[in-house]
């Protein structure tokens, strides 16, 4: 079927996210690609006629679907303890010394079955939905055996095809240290590397990570993951200087990662290795947030370098338990100092491209998977600007239109 949508803003996210809107703006979708995303009166004639219907958009703000590129949806059980303790003066690392942190939400999610884990992972990625997510990734990384991690994947997969949302799968087995391998973390990083040749055969996995800092694994751990990950051609990305700066990032450019995710620890070095190698920084003000840091990654060196920045939801148990990417847009502007089309851009573009789909997802153009969002706004500032109204109104999924926050179809 092909789709005629006209009377829109078009915020296209194309010519390297700089900040122009198409008035009058007109899209066709055939099928789930797009043949057109440019100004209606350009619109060849024989492409309009062949359309099998023709929406009026009001004059309303279409922006891309948007791409939640950093996730850990898949998990049983709460860390609403740790938040307490942390109000209490706690930091990130006393907790997971005492047993808390990762390892808690490991042994939740050992003990939960795989329709449980589907069912909370689902409710979950509804809220996301809601605000016009197109496409998220979810990570392994709470279940630190084969057994437990493949079935992470698989209920990652799992919600790709039971609700409207293309799903990346990451493999995180070097997310924490568990239990049974206490004090022997180079034996476990072994059996890391040994599980993903059969991840991999069984089609779970889109691109593996790892958690590099003081409570995490070594850079020279990690660089062992990314060649297993090479050997297999699967691409890499990295939880870096989030904590502490272990210069993961660098290395982590050097295999041409596609992202390196928090970088509050970033130095001039990182800064220019991401520039270098054209890696994403993908931004995480959630945690920060949550976690009450107050050392700021270099966004201004990162703007300087021409680093592209994306912005994510970070949704986790512990540091993250944020289910709105639309206050992702909020916090990346109030806190990180990003501009409204900045943030806008890091939840489209650059965010699809942290995820390798860079030449398919995340802007509007001839080509291009047809996933945008029609909002009651005018303005991308509106998105970044108002907190706790989900100004939503219409999802198109791959040419499909589908269910958002629950507004009428108007």
């Amino acid at each position: 079927m092909k789709t005629l949508w006209t009377n829109a803003r078009l915020a296209t996210m194309n010519s390297a996210c700089q900040p122009a809107l198409i008035e009058h703006g007109a899209l066709v979708a055939d099928g789930s690609v797009l043949q057109w995303a440019d100004a209606a009166d350009r619109l060849p004639a024989e492409l309009a006629r062949g359309c099998d219907d023709c929406i009026d958009l009001g004059g309303a703000l279409v922006t891309p679907g948007l791409v939640d590129c950093h996730t850990h949806l898949v998990y049983g059980g709460s860390r609403a303890r740790e938040f307490e303790m942390r109000l209490q003066g706690a930091s990130y690392a006393d907790i997971a010394r005492a047993g808390g942190g990762i390892r808690a939400t490991v042994a939740a999610t050992r003990a939960a079955s795989q329709a449980q884990l589907q069912d909370l992972a689902g409710a979950r990625l509804g809220h996301l939905l809601q605000e016009g997510v197109t496409t998220v990734e979810i990570k392994s990384g709470y279940g630190l055996t084969l057994e437990d991690e493949a079935r992470m994947l698989r209920v990652a997969r799992a919600l790709g095809r039971a609700h409207a949302v293309e799903v990346r799968t990451t493999y995180l087995g070097a997310h924490a240290l568990p239990a049974e391998y206490a004090g022997q973390s180079d034996a476990y990083i072994d059996a890391v590397c040994s599980w993903l040749p059969e991840l991999h055969a069984q089609g779970l996995v889109d691109a593996v990570d790892a958690f590099c800092d003081t409570v995490g694994f070594t850079s020279a751990q990690v660089e062992r993951v990314f060649r297993s990950a090479r050997a297999l051609g699967l691409p890499v990305k990295l939880h870096a200087e989030q904590l502490s700066n272990q210069h993961g990032s660098a290395m982590a450019a050097r295999f041409g990662a596609l992202s390196c995710d928090h970088l509050e620890y970033l130095d001039q070095g990182g800064v220019e290795a991401l520039a270098a190698s054209g890696t994403v920084a993908v931004l995480l003000p959630g945690a920060y947030y949550f976690l009450r840091e107050t050392r700021l990654p270099p966004v201004a060196a990162l703007r300087a370098a021409g680093v592209p920045m994306a912005i994510a939801t970070d949704h986790n148990p512990g540091t993250s338990p944020i289910l709105s990417i639309q206050l992702m847009l909020n916090m990346a502007c109030v806190l990180f100092g990003l501009t409204p089309w900045e943030a806008l851009c890091g939840i489209t573009a650059q965010a699809a491209r942290a995820l390798g789909l860079g030449a398919t997802h995340g802007a509007l153009a001839t080509g291009m998977r047809a996933d945008f969002v029609v909002w009651d706004a005018t303005e991308p500032a509106e998105l970044a600007y108002a907190i706790g109204r989900n100004p939503c109104r219409r999802v198109v999924q791959g040419g499909v239109e589908r269910a958002a926050a629950g507004r009428s179809q108007a």
